[in-house]
This record gives C-alpha cells, sequence and structure tokens, in this order.
C-alpha cells in the first residue's frame, strides 16, 4: 500500500482538527506542515516539491473567475446596508398582501430576486428575517411556516446566478462560470417556484396558516403604490437582468458583469440619496473579509493538497471512487451523501476545498458533465444549508428572530421546504436537460 496509510491519517487528522473548531485555513495549512514533515521524515514526501507552490498561488491570483467574487459580494452589500433591500421586500409585501400567503409569497419572490443579485445567503436570511417575520407574526401567520419561507429562500443565493458557490465551484470544477451559471437557472428557478406553490396550496387549504394582510395594513392610494414600484422594485430587476443577461449573452465576463453590478448598485443608492462614505466603508469591508476568507482557504488548500498527493492520496481515494460498484450510479450517491453530510457542519467554501479535489478527477473519468455535476453538488449545498439541526440558515434566522419563534419552530418549519430540495434533486438528476438545455443553446452556433 506504500504511504498511502499516512494520506488517510492526513485526512483524518485535518477532519478532527476542523470539527474542533480551528479555522479552516489554519487546519489545512497546520495538517500539510506536520504531515509533510512526518513524509519526508519517512521518505515519502520531497520538500523539492513545494517549489510548485508559487506558480500554484500566481495562477490563482490571475484567474479572472475568482475576481468577481469580490464584485458581485460588493453589489449585495450595498443592497443590503443602504436598505434599498428592505425597500424590496416591504414594496412587494403590500403588493400580494390581498392575497392568502401574500407576505409569504413576496418572500419567495424576493429571495429569489435578492439571490440574483448578491449570491450571499446569510446577508439575505437575516434580511427578510428582521423585515418579513415580525409583519407575519403581527399578521396571525403560522410560526412554523413563517419561519420555513424565509430560512428556504433566503438560501436560494446558494443555487441561483451569481452565486458564489457557483463561483468558486467553477474554478474547483474546471467549467466555465457562465455555464454554470446558466446550467443552474433553470432549477433554481423551478425550486422559487416549488416553494411558491407551496405557499399558495398552504394558503388555500388552510387560510388561517396564512391569512392576507388587512385592509388597513395594505392601505395605500394607487399613485403611492406604483411610485413605490417604480422606485423600489423596478431598478433592482433591470439591474438583474444587465448583470446576468450580459453574461447569458456573451456580452461580458462574469467578472466584467459583476463590476458593472457593483457600480449599479453605487448608483441605485446614490438615485435613493443613501450613497455615502459610511455605506461604502462597510460594503468594502465586508467585502475585504469575504474575499480573504476564499484566497486565504484557496491558498492554504493547494498546500493541503500537494502534501496530499505526494502522499498518494488523491490517487487513493479516485481509485476507491471510479471502481466502486454501480459506475456512475454509485459514484453520485456516495458523492451526494458526502456532500449533504458535510454540508450539514461547513461552510460551502469550506467544502468546495475539501470535497471537490477528491471528487472532481473520479468524476471525469467517470465521463460525467461536469456543469451537470457542479448544479447537482449545489443544489445539495443548499439542502444541507436548511437541514435540521444544524444548518447554517436556521442559526441566520435564530440570531434575528423574534421571542416568540422558537428553535423547534425554526427547524420544524424548513423541513417541508427541505422535502421539496430534495425533490428537485432528484429531478436534475433524473433530467440533465434541465441543466444542459440552457448551456447548449447558448453554444449553438446564430444561424
Amino acid at each position: 500500500m506504500g504511504f498511502e496509510w499516512l494520506a488517510i491519517a492526513m485526512f483524518v487528522g485535518f477532519f478532527l482538527i476542523l470539527m474542533s473548531g480551528y479555522p479552516v485555513a489554519f487546519s489545512f495549512a497546520g495538517t500539510g506542515i506536520v504531515f509533510g514533515l512526518v513524509g519526508w521524515f519517512v521518505g515519502a514526501f520531497d520538500p523539492s516539491r513545494l517549489l510548485l507552490l508559487p506558480n500554484n498561488w500566481f495562477g490563482t491570483m490571475s484567474n479572472l473567475t475568482l475576481l468577481a467574487i469580490p464584485f458581485f459580494v460588493f453589489l449585495g452589500a450595498i443592497l443590503e446596508k443602504s436598505g434599498l433591500a428592505e425597500d424590496l421586500l416591504e414594496t412587494i409585501g403590500i403588493v400580494l398582501g390581498s392575497l392568502r400567503g401574500g407576505v409569504a409569497l413576496a418572500v419567495v419572490i424576493v429571495g429569489t430576486l435578492l439571490a440574483a443579485t448578491t449570491g450571499v445567503v446569510a446577508a439575505t436570511v437575516i434580511i427578510m428575517g428582521m423585515i418579513s417575520l415580525p409583519v407575519m407574526l403581527r399578521y396571525g401567520y403560522d410560526k412554523q411556516l413563517a419561519a420555513g419561507v424565509i430560512v428556504a429562500s433566503g438560501t436560494l443565493a446558494q443555487l441561483i446566478p451569481p452565486s458564489l458557490v457557483l463561483l468558486v465551484l467553477s474554478d474547483q470544477l474546471g467549467v466555465s462560470v457562465g455555464d454554470l451559471f446558466l446550467g443552474a437557472l433553470i432549477p433554481g428557478l423551478m425550486l422559487s417556484a416549488s416553494y411558491a406553490i407551496y405557499v399558495l396550496v398552504i394558503a388555500f387549504l388552510k387560510p388561517k396558516v396564512a391569512p392576507a394582510l388587512p385592509l388597513e395594513a395594505r392601505q395605500i392610494g394607487q399613485a403611492a403604490l406604483i411610485r413605490k414600484v417604480i422606485k423600489a422594485v423596478i431598478p433592482p430587476f433591470l439591474l438583474i437582468a444587465v448583470v446576468l443577461g450580459s453574461i447569458f449573452f456573451g456580452l461580458a465576463t462574469p467578472t466584467e458583469a459583476g463590476a458593472v453590478g457593483a457600480v449599479g448598485a453605487c448608483g441605485l443608492a446614490a438615485l435613493n440619496r443613501r450613497l455615502n462614505w459610511t455605506l461604502i466603508k462597510s460594503a468594502s469591508h465586508a467585502t475585504a473579509v469575504v474575499t480573504t476568507v476564499v484566497i486565504s482557504i484557496l491558498f492554504c488548500s493547494a498546500f493541503f493538497g500537494l502534501v496530499f498527493d505526494a502522499l498518494g492520496g488523491k490517487t487513493l481515494i479516485t481509485g476507491l471512487l471510479v471502481n466502486l460498484p454501480g459506475g456512475k450510479i454509485a459514484f453520485l450517491i456516495v458523492s451526494n451523501i458526502l456532500i449533504f453530510l458535510l454540508g450539514v457542519f461547513l461552510e460551502f467554501i469550506e467544502i468546495c476545498f475539501i470535497a471537490m479535489p477528491l471528487l472532481v478527477p473520479a468524476a471525469q473519468q467517470l465521463g460525467i458533465d461536469m456543469v451537470w455535476f457542479g448544479v447537482v453538488m449545489a443544489i445539495n449545498l443548499q439542502t444541507a444549508f436548511i437541514s435540521p439541526p444544524v444548518g447554517f440558515s436556521l442559526f441566520y434566522l435564530q440570531s434575528v428572530a423574534p421571542k416568540e419563534i422558537s428553535t423547534i419552530d425554526i427547524h420544524k418549519g424548513a423541513v417541508p421546504f427541505m422535502v421539496l430540495q430534495v425533490v428537485m434533486l432528484f429531478v436534475v438528476m433524473l433530467f440533465p436537460q434541465t441543466v444542459s438545455w440552457l448551456v447548449e443553446l447558448a453554444a449553438a452556433p446564430v444561424l
């Protein structure tokens, strides 16, 4: 077996350190250093391999796909911190308030729109939890439905472009981020539609669970309502259309589109007289934090991967996955179980850098379409994000939920939406055309 046992011990040691709460980047680096020294001592690791690291790191820094991350994070931070996202939710809530389940439906719509602009789950869940949850409780919504729809809709940012998950996955999978965005669009919208249908059906079958808002809560003049829609809804929608449309139609790269979106968000804040240095500093700080986390994990995971590969770890894992009884089906089952379990305990960035380097070589050898595989993994990660008892979105909402919403309410409320996610995962796995259709359409020559 050679020194593969050392690679297995290295991965187990890394995971144990990670579970202790130690920062991910330092867990990668520390484990790599320790096992690199052990490997050198027993003759399994040649330190000259470390000379490959500078080329690897410089290649990472020249990757224009990763440059899109700070632009999209900044875009989302401006919309969040300027109050534009809050205005969007309030306006759509008023428009749909006359319907049973109208506020919950507004949460789904706004969650979809914010997902298509920010790509950041935590911000979306917290914004909607602070704004819409008290409103739904005040007017008699069931606690579990109110909590569940916010958790699920806010987590759509995991899947709907320009998701940060897709940006990081494109780098790890070695596929075009534009193709990954196109592939994820239809599944993302289908998932959003399934949430909306579920809310409307529940509201129809159980009117007391999701009542319409009383007239006094949505009483506003027609002219005033039109002004609010024009001011709060149409500009963000146009921004989404410009950013994603420019990517889908090949007019701009994701990085260029992200830059345009960031400038556009500042323009919307300026039009609403909310653009100031405090806002820019706050959004820039949030962007710097997220970007630094991603890059530091990427650098340290590259070092970890170099040592792990030298000890024979990647070859061992790839061989095991490729030779599973059942071929592709068995590989997909094992991959989805692994990603789901990791997704319950870890953030998506950590999972991408831990699991993808192990899964990608096997998927490529098995001839799996990597764009489709990436979308399947993104849906799986989103499912894990809302899965009780430790899904991250549950804790995001819990941090801002009113006292009358218990932890049990949030967890029970997430279960029906988690079931919808699992159904969508099977739909995408059984019908790969849901992913490939737009990608193939974009690649087809224009007659």
